[in-house]
């Protein structure tokens, strides 16, 4: 996947965004496969603009008062997708491709692990991202009740004769020109099982739609 970066890009953001006084202007990394929120981090002029230049991130440690190149020693580099700051340019949102799915220092994918009670959760990210971790879950401790977890039970001959069935359905609901989203609803959650059942992670399909969209 192409990185962003190039001179043309450098002049205006370093012109509109407003540093604090401390010179330092904070930057949300946001991952480009499903919108996952990876990490908050600061930026002085100099790291932003090293991240504009080198197409990966660069941000300024308060703690250790110097630049970072971030992923420098782990090897979990972003490579800068998207760059855009807010309607105050007091904000910088960055989309990266994350190296190694890990972006945070104690080993997960994003820093917002943790929910409002201090449990482990994962950080929200697109509906059928979300969905598909619900499947998975479904997956890993069945329940009598749940209709996922009966389906996934039965395997794949099971599996695939509802996504069938759920393809036929769309193609009806799309002649009639009724309960279109309703039926694409149906099948893309039907497809979401299939991937769970053959353990192809919904960010794998997300990389090849990316490498597709050139």
């Amino acid at each position: 996947m192409d990185s962003y970066s190039g001179e043309s890009a450098v002049t205006p953001v370093l012109e509109a965004a407003r540093f604090d006084r401390d010179g330092l202007i904070p930057a949300v990394v946001q991952d480009v496969l499903d919108g996952t929120v990876l990490m908050v981090a600061w930026m002085n002029r100099e790291a932003l603009q090293r991240t504009l230049e080198r197409g990966e991130t660069w941000f300024w440690s308060r703690s250790r008062q110097e630049l970072w190149h971030k992923g420098a020693t782990s090897g979990h580099l972003q490579k800068v997708r998207d760059l855009r700051y807010d309607c105050d340019s007091d904000v910088l949102l960055v989309t990266v491709e994350q190296q190694g799915d890990i972006a945070c220092h104690l080993g997960e994918r994003s820093c917002f692990h943790r929910d409002e009670f201090g449990s482990y959760s994962l950080p929200p990210a697109d509906t059928l991202s979300q969905v598909f971790r619900v499947i998975e879950e479904r997956k890993a401790h069945p329940s009598p009740d749940s209709y996922t977890s009966r389906l996934l039970e039965k395997g794949s001959n099971a599996i695939l004769k509802k996504l069938g069935e759920e393809t036929a359905e769309v193609v009806m609901a799309a002649k009639d020109g009724e309960r279109v989203a309703e039926e694409v609803a149906d099948l893309w959650y039907h497809t979401l099982v299939l991937l769970a059942h053959a353990n192809v992670d919904i960010l794998d399909v997300y990389r090849v739609l990316q490498q597709r969209r050139r």
